[in-house]
């Protein structure tokens, strides 16, 4: 779910611990069945869904197709003779406990009465637990609440000890983030998204496919819509996939069949390619035929200035210090990029995100209550105050 030095330091652990059991002869890995073969990656499809997923680093043709097929839902629920609306898009980024400031945002935003319906909504990571409930709106803003300013560590995952490095597949069992998946994303909020995928409104989560190399954007009102038996159990897995930090938490694996033959996809947070994603730069929005007012919405659940701490002169110090500063520096390049589309497209961008003013309470441990309810509390009071959201990421000097 989140990028923290503790978690970044657990990844390299994990992978020292590792190396170490393999040169002793003393690595025993979990079971899984045979991964899908590389010329069928794209051929899978879970449940047999053909729209359930996308690669957007392959022809961008079937979410430019599933994208104009949408529209043509939208325009068929509008009023007769009614125009086609703004179109408002919302990305929510990975950040862990760092999720708190976008919960209290959407609460907060929602109070002033400016809070728009959105087209579409994309998530990622923690983002990924909050899009659902940002896609279906107001509604479920107290579940938004509840969730970041209850939640503890003990809620999300228990620490396996070291030895996890060598016999098992992530440092912490995440039995209990599924079980709070399971617990607020229900049968009723499945149907919900479905009701809202049929209006041509669009809820997109993003996953790592660790098998194949490559992110993978899953269509969950396309799933939802499907009537498939299966659904809501292949959706609570790709929440928990999406918040699946490699080495920290459980990989998921998700069964497909191909050609009688049954195989598993690895799956893993979906920030280990992009903390945050809008669509896939290859999709050209002028293709559609309609012109609109397109507006971009960004949370960014993490500062974007520089975490500065002094490092101490040690291996595993040194190694955590420098993934922790790989990965903000990704935030920030994902932050960037979604600008640049944004402005080739025509499309008006707003970011937030948290900011050097916070003055929260020192966090004690992962997913800190103190900690989350102040950051929410801070989120909820820019918006309520009418957040100025920035026009251009910090550092372009177009704010």
């Amino acid at each position: 779910m989140g990028k923290g030095n503790l978690r970044a330091m657990r990844v390299w652990l994990a992978v020292a611990m590792a190396a170490i059991g393999v040169a002793v002869g003393a690595c025993s890995t979990p079971e899984r069945l045979p991964a899908v073969p590389r010329a069928d990656t794209e051929r899978a499809q879970p449940l047999g869904i053909a729209k359930a997923r996308f690669y957007p680093d392959s022809d961008p043709q079937a979410m430019a197709l599933d994208a104009t097929e949408a529209l043509q839902r939208e325009i068929a629920a509008l009023p007769p003779g009614a125009k086609v609306p703004p179109a408002n898009f919302l990305a929510v980024s990975g950040g862990g406990d760092n999720g708190a400031f976008g919960a209290g945002l959407l609460n907060g935003w929602t109070e002033t009465g400016t809070r728009p319906q959105f087209k579409g909504v994309t998530g990622v990571s923690t983002g990924a637990l909050i899009a659902p409930l940002a896609f279906l709106g107001p509604p479920y803003d107290p579940v938004l609440r509840e969730v970041y300013t209850t939640i503890n560590a003990e809620r999300v995952y228990r620490f396996r000890g070291l030895t996890a490095a060598v016999f098992d597949d992530a440092m912490a069992d995440t039995t209990p983030l599924s079980t709070l998946i399971a617990r607020y994303f229900d049968q009723k909020m499945l149907d919900d998204i479905a009701a809202e995928y049929r209006k041509g409104r669009l809820l997109l989560i993003g996953t790592t496919d660790l098998d194949a190399q490559r992110p993978v954007i899953w269509n969950i009102g396309a799933i939802a819509d499907s009537g498939k038996p299966g659904a809501l159990a292949l959706v609570h897995q790709i929440l928990r996939a999406s918040a699946a930090i490699p080495g920290a938490f459980q990989p998921v694996l998700i069964d497909v069949e191909l050609d009688g033959k049954k195989y598993q996809e690895l799956h893993v947070d979906g920030g280990a390619i992009a903390q945050l994603f809008l669509y896939p730069p290859s999709l050209d929005l002028g293709r559609t035929g309609i012109k609109r007012e397109r507006h971009a919405w960004i949370i960014r659940n993490a500062r974007l200035d520089p975490d500065w701490a002094n490092s101490e002169r040690r291996t595993i110090s040194i190694a955590g210090r420098a993934i922790s500063t790989m990965l903000a520096a990704s935030g920030r390049n994902d932050v960037l990029r979604v600008y640049f589309v944004a402005q080739r497209d025509h499309v008006d961008y707003n970011l937030a995100y948290i900011g050097h003013d916070f003055d929260g309470p020192e966090k004690k441990g992962e997913f800190d209550q103190a900690y989350m309810r102040a950051l929410y509390d801070y989120g909820y009071r820019q918006a309520r105050a009418g957040l100025e959201w920035h026009k251009a990421p910090p550092g372009l000097g177009r704010e």
